[in-house]
């Protein structure tokens, strides 16, 4: 079967109220949609996220550098075409958004195999439908949920009452004294047989400036040891990453915005973490992420991929070095992805698991008339 379509569009989702992370703000988020079609009329859908103003950037690369290298081509040669397309494009590429736009594709092309073979995108890639285990992301800064300490609380106890014991919450956003209050807070509140992980989004400058951090969060804890710690400093400072996992007891992961597996040999060889954070809609795809997580499962390193928790429960369910996945709920809307899904193709969830869909490909369907209302255009 050959590729005869491929259609790129971008929509762009308002976050349900002012957030920020350490150092930006949060408001607005795009997301490049890509759907590809096949002679006999069946389409796989992919996506990747394209930051708050990257969208219509992400769809010129797949209808401008991209497309040409793929429409006409065996859709069964997924492989082959990464690589041309990667490629192809190493003057305008090899990092960045036109990598999100070459991960949207290749997403795509999985997601269309799977629904022709019938078959969930886990079992296609040889894995398991069986639940995974997941935790509760967010602790956003939101100036209008009141008193920073209460609103990690509060935060905690909403994620409880969704059946997750383990929780991520960020830091760096806040002078380091204020931000130990509010992981003493939200240790106070997980209680026992609950863990907790730190977000910096590269807050701190310097390894010095993030072990001071880490230790003061360290301390805030407690007896109880914190789960990871995230993303301290910039994703360039791969060197710095391994200096301050020697440094420090709470374990350093990182990987979220590295993309393609020659990034992520650094990371490996530096000793920067022993949990990587591969983002398959940043990374390069479904291609790419299998074989950074199959190259992490020779070092023993283990995967608690970054967002995309449609896609990643299927990646995480065919590798046997998950540890965990990354679930946010909808009702926080922050990662509001999954309102231009159907309802009943969104994630289900329970019990601090996530459930393999057994639907064919991804088992996600696009609710066509709210994708419709976000779109943007040139």
């Amino acid at each position: 079967m050959t590729i005869t379509r491929i259609h790129a569009r971008v929509v762009g989702l308002p976050v349900d109220r002012p957030t920020r992370m350490s150092n930006r703000d949060l408001n607005f988020r795009n997301y490049l949609l890509v759907e590809i079609t096949d002679e006999a009329g069946l389409t796989g859908i992919g996506y990747s996220y394209a930051g708050t103003r990257g969208g219509l950037l992400a769809k010129y690369a797949v209808d401008e550098l991209l497309a040409p290298v793929y429409l006409n081509a065996d859709h069964n040669d997924v492989v082959g075409l990464w690589s041309r397309a990667y490629q192809e494009t190493l003057l305008e590429g090899r990092r960045g958004t036109v990598v999100r736009a070459l991960s949207a594709i290749d997403i795509a092309l999985w997601d269309l195999r799977a629904k022709r073979a019938g078959l969930p995108l886990a079992s296609l890639l040889g894995g398991s439908l069986a639940p995974l285990p997941a935790y509760a992301s967010g602790g956003y800064y939101r100036p209008d949920e009141g008193e920073w300490t209460a609103a990690v609380i509060r935060e905690i106890e909403f994620n409880a009452s969704q059946g997750f014991t383990d929780h991520k919450i960020k830091v760096g956003g806040l002078p380091v004294a204020e931000d130990a209050r509010r992981v003493a807070a939200a240790i106070g509140a997980i209680g026992e047989g609950g863990r907790l992980s730190l977000d910096a989004n590269n807050a701190y400058h310097s390894v010095r400036e993030a072990r001071v951090a880490i230790e003061a969060f360290e301390r805030a804890a407690g007896d109880t040891p914190l789960w990871w710690f995230e993303e301290p400093l910039s994703p360039e400072a791969i060197s710095g990453h391994a200096e301050l996992s020697r440094q420090i007891r709470t374990p350093v992961t990182t990987g979220e915005i590295h993309q393609t597996r020659w990034e992520f040999r650094q990371l490996i060889e530096a000793g920067a973490t022993p949990i990587l954070q591969t983002d398959a809609g940043v990374c390069g795809g479904v291609t790419e992420w299998l074989r950074i997580a199959h190259t992490a499962d020779s070092f023993g390193l283990q995967m608690a991929p970054h967002w995309h928790h449609n896609l990643h429960v299927h990646l995480c369910g065919a590798v046997s070095n998950t540890l965990v996945v990354e679930y946010f709920a909808g009702e926080k809307g922050i990662y509001n992805f999954e309102q231009l899904l159907t309802p009943e193709s969104r994630l289900e969830y329970g019990g601090n698991q996530v459930f393999v869909p057994s639907r064919p490909g991804l088992g996600i369907e696009l609710d066509e008339d709210f994708v419709g209302k976000y779109e943007l255009t040139e």
